[in-house]
């Protein structure tokens, strides 16, 4: 249900019930999660993928297990399931993107939307399908599409339900890039190979000191900035960045 591979410092994580459009089961969760954890924990990881096999990236919840009678129950369902996902996610020392091949339905969106960098093939597209179904979103998609795109796009999106093409929702601010279907693979492993060769524990205090500034005044920030930028001042990667800088070369960060 989940494949996870390791390829040059550089973890993919699949999602993997392409005959159910990647929809979530408990068991599935319970894989995402574990994989989630430890992409975070593997130092030798530098950089997160997860994508979805066949025509789907993830098609939300499998409706299947929500309404049987024996299943987990939605509170289990969110509550041992997507809100750990989500929380692994934003807390992921290291970057995290989301390959979104095709659409992205209710969780399936706000999963992606949770990480870091968003880049769906041209044919992609997302769904708020909650409604439909006489739902509310959730996995923290009333936290974070609000804030890519503003209230009134974001309520409309939840309400009615309708399909944003990837164009649309790179045009809104939704996504960080919309890439020819052709061109997505290449754009993916060129992004995170990219990613993979930078100062990750820089990276990583940079997207904190971010998630911290929506809640901070500005007071606040700057304090999260400097004990941020102490952090990243010890680090091997900066004392390397100074040094290549110096002799005029390129530098090989290592992650430290």
């Amino acid at each position: 249900m989940i494949n996870y591979e390791i390829n040059q410092g550089i973890a993919t994580i699949t999602l993997n019930r392409p005959d159910k459009f990647n929809s979530f089961n408990r068991p599935m969760a319970d894989a995402f999660n574990a994989a989630l954890q430890e992409a975070s924990s593997d130092e030798n990881i530098r950089c997160v993928i997860i994508t979805g096999e066949g025509k789907a990236f993830c098609a939300g919840q499998d409706l299947q297990e929500a309404i049987d009678p024996n299943g987990p129950g939605l509170k289990k369902i969110i509550e041992e399931g997507y809100n750990p996902s989500i929380l692994r996610i934003t807390e992921m020392p290291k970057p995290v993107i989301a390959a979104v091949n095709g659409v992205a339905a209710g969780a399936g969106a706000n999963i992606a939307l949770a990480c870091d960098f968003v880049i769906a093939a041209q044919s992609a597209s997302f769904i708020q399908a909650f409604s439909k179904i006489g739902l509310i979103p959730d996995s923290g998609g009333t936290y974070f599409l609000p804030r890519l795109i503003g209230y009134q796009r974001a309520l409309a999106q939840m309400m009615l339900g309708n399909k944003i093409s990837a164009d649309e929702a790179m045009q809104m601010g939704m996504i960080y890039q919309s890439v020819s279907d052709d061109q997505f693979n290449e754009a993916i492993q060129s992004l995170a190979t990219q990613l993979s060769n930078m100062p990750t524990k820089a990276l990583a205090l940079t997207k904190f000191a971010l998630q911290k500034s929506m809640q901070s005044d500005l007071p606040t920030q700057l304090e999260n900035e400097l004990q941020g930028q102490l952090e990243a001042g010890n680090s091997q990667d900066h004392k390397e960045g100074v040094q290549a800088f110096l002799e005029k070369r390129k530098p090989i960060f290592q992650g430290k």
